[in-house]
């Protein structure tokens, strides 16, 4: 039983481009399938409170072999991580880890090399993933650890700040989902970093608050390399993060609450000239020529509008525009019984951080009534500097 547990059993699964619809399962001695000469992802799951298997791990390999000609073997350990005790699950953990090591070991007899071999790791997969490369002094090609909060790498991601994610439920009532979603999510997001047209662009930074106030929308770090993606393909970085010092890098980016989970971020620039002090959010929808719109509230928390200061503000849409025909905004300070306030905006600017050589866009001189849109046609900035 889950209380109780299983006893530790471990399967190795084989996946293959040419075998990519039944896994072969592999042993110290032979494989049909097995090229060692070529890169070899190791899939480690978590823990498995109730025994079920994941319902990712199909997914995963077949988005993995269709950007790569790579093995891939899934590294089954149910019996052993099913326990409704998490301590348990954990001291078989060391376990498994050794259990790998012999079989990469033998990988290595027959021609592989260490910078050859890269883990994925869910959960307690990470601790595992992470007990071989010690075993190995830190020489394997590459680990990445999935559902940690905790800083463990060269380079960690923080999506929407890593806790709360948009679309998971909120409330313990929303049963077993509650506890998994928010946990999960970073398993989806890996997925759709394979899918063309989706790169998650995230941003160094101290806090995820200084992320969302526009204080670390620059790259300069990194450069001659664009900000990192989240992902698989984040080893293009690789070379710039194993020479850093301190070697930790974070860095944050936002999600929409659905698959494939990409935001096109713009900053939204406010200058006002109210004599009082503005608390409120904005909500901003941009129109392109053909129609289409795309909408973004920025409720995340209040922004603040003072007399002749910039206010930045962090928006994402779940749809890119090349061309933006019109915007439209609307201003509410949240409040039901006061009476309505007007936002006298001296200039507002809208510049994408996702594609940061398109132009600027502005509007000057205009008033913002409470809850009432106000669309206008854009024109380009008379003053570029940010």
């Amino acid at each position: 039983s889950a209380l109780i547990g299983t006893d530790l059993k471990v399967k190795l699964m084989l996946y293959t481009r040419q075998n990519q619809n039944c896994a072969e399962t592999l042993n110290l001695t032979s494989s049909r399938y097995l090229n060692v000469t070529k890169k070899t992802i190791f899939i480690v799951h978590g823990y498995r409170p109730t025994g079920s298997p994941p319902i990712w791990i199909q997914v995963a390999v077949q988005h993995l072999l269709s950007v790569d000609d790579v093995n891939i073997i899934i590294v089954d350990w149910n019996r052993g991580a099913t326990n409704l005790l998490y301590q348990r699950a954990f001291t078989n953990t060391k376990k498994v880890a050794e259990f790998l090591k012999k079989f990469i070991d033998r990988m290595l007899a027959e021609g592989a090399s260490l910078e050859s071999l890269y883990m994925i790791g869910i959960s307690l997969g990470a601790h595992i993933s992470g007990f071989v490369g010690q075993m190995y002094n830190g020489k394997l090609g590459r680990i990445t650890g999935l559902g940690y909060r905790e800083a463990l790498g060269h380079i960690d991601f923080y999506p929407n700040g890593g806790t709360d994610q948009p679309g998971c439920p909120q409330t313990i009532f929303s049963g077993s989902q509650y506890f998994k979603c928010d946990h999960q999510r970073s398993v989806f997001l890996f997925l759709s970093s394979l899918k063309a047209g989706c790169n998650m662009t995230a941003y160094p930074c101290d806090t995820y608050s200084g992320y969302r106030h526009g204080k670390c929308a620059s790259c300069e770090a990194f450069q001659p390399m664009p900000c990192p993606i989240l992902g698989y393909y984040v080893d293009k970085w690789k070379n710039y993060l194993t020479l850093k010092n301190p070697p930790v890098t974070n860095v944050f980016f936002d999600t929409s609450d659905k698959e494939p989970f990409c935001l096109y971020h713009y900053f939204v620039d406010i200058i006002t000239w109210n004599k009082n002090i503005r608390r409120g959010f904005l909500t901003i929808k941009l129109t392109d020529q053909a129609g289409d719109t795309a909408e973004s509230r920025i409720n995340h928390e209040v922004a603040t509008f003072q007399q002749y200061s910039q206010a930045s503000l962090l928006a994402g849409f779940d749809r890119d525009f090349e061309k933006i025909a019109r915007i439209s905004l609307t201003f509410s300070t949240g409040t039901v019984i006061s009476p309505k306030h007007k936002l006298r905006v001296l200039q507002m600017r809208l510049r994408s951080i996702t594609n940061t050589k398109r132009p600027q866009l502005c509007r000057y001189d205009f008033i913002l009534m409470e809850n009432t849109e106000i669309t206008f046609k854009p024109v380009p900035c008379q003053n570029m500097q940010t």
